[in-house]
């Protein structure tokens, strides 16, 4: 089996990879490059390749038109909305996908997030750095900021990442809310959480943390009546999809004191348009999406593609595997 690898990959998986065949690595953190479909399917099928590994291309209906010998795609993600499920099954080409692979990072990064929205540690940092600090005395009531232990957090969307976010702030003694109608009693059971509306959420949260998926029904749930819900001295952090909040509302909340701060590190555009509103906003931190970007989310990964690998080699299922209904029909070396 040769298998053509785009993602970042550990050293480990990649050996596991190679005891199945053929082995090309190019990440695109490596090439810097979005994969066209077409071409890349044209080149699959030159190259003879049986198994692909992505992170950010797309797999769409071209690719595996172009590509009759693909057998097995893998998305080193959880969401799957850079590949066509549909054209896949109906081609036999299984999916696997890496669900939670990222959740611990996601969730650390929040918690860096709230500590530095409550205590102002980015524009303490600038402080030092610019040489502002004459006075020993200012900053003392400058950066005054407020503990997070007996504070509430508020988690729209407890899924993998918000249950793990639920975790690291009950671990600083935070009291957590949640909302989310799809969540089991167990899953709230495990992470010691409230479950409540989202009025409810708003109006009672220190510190409110997104973790929905972008769809349909949560495309703006976040509006300028929602955010005005919110407590005047609250924070919101969005690390999941800048259309969840509006964009005008939370500017005009944030410049006008109806909230307190704001941290996010999903925008609009990557990387950030220099006309953002947010630029130069003191009260808004600003991370470069990067929340994923830990070591152990790569090998973390690695290592479910290659198990699942492994497996559709030998005849066995994938134990991630996001179309099941290919596996009567899949494409056969």
């Amino acid at each position: 089996m040769k298998t053509l690898v785009l993602a970042p990959f550990s050293t480990v998986g990649l050996a596991i990879l190679a005891d199945l065949g053929d082995v090309v690595y190019e990440p695109w953190t490596d090439t810097q490059e979005i994969q066209d479909p077409d071409e890349l399917g044209q080149r699959i099928a030159t190259e003879g390749i049986d198994a692909l590994v992505v992170e950010i291309d797309f797999l769409f209906e071209e690719l595996f038109d172009a590509a009759p010998g693909l057998r097995f795609a893998a998305i080193c993600r959880s969401a799957l909305n850079q590949v066509d499920l549909e054209a896949a099954t109906d081609r036999g080409v299984v999916i696997a996908h890496t669900p939670g692979r990222n959740a611990q990072a996601v969730a650390e990064l929040v918690l860096g997030h709230l500590l530095s929205l409550a205590r102002h540690i980015p524009q303490a940092s600038a402080f030092v750095v610019g040489s502002q600090w004459e006075d020993p005395t200012e900053p003392y009531t400058r950066f005054q900021g407020r503990e997070l232990a007996g504070g509430t957090l508020g988690l729209v969307g407890l899924g993998q990442i918000g249950g793990r976010v639920a975790r690291l702030a009950r671990g600083v003694g935070m009291g957590v809310l949640a909302c989310d109608p799809y969540v089991s009693p167990g899953t709230r059971a495990a992470a010691g959480v409230t479950l409540v509306d989202l009025n409810t959420l708003l109006a009672t949260s220190d510190f409110v943390s997104i973790h929905v998926p972008e769809t349909i029904e949560t495309t703006g749930m976040l509006d300028g009546e929602a955010l005005a819900k919110m407590r005047p001295n609250a924070y919101l952090v969005n690390v999941t999809s800048p259309t969840i909040v509006n964009r005008d509302a939370l500017v005009n909340a944030l410049r006008t004191g109806k909230l307190a701060g704001a941290a996010m590190d999903v925008h609009d555009s990557h990387p950030l348009a220099p006309d953002s509103p947010f630029i130069g906003m003191p009260n808004v931190l600003l991370t470069p999406h990067i929340g994923g970007a830990t070591r152990e989310t790569i090998e973390r990964h690695s290592a479910m593609v290659a198990e699942d690998l492994q497996r559709f080699a030998r005849g066995a299922k994938p134990k991630h595997l996001a179309n099941p209904d290919v596996w009567a029909r899949r494409r056969k070396p």
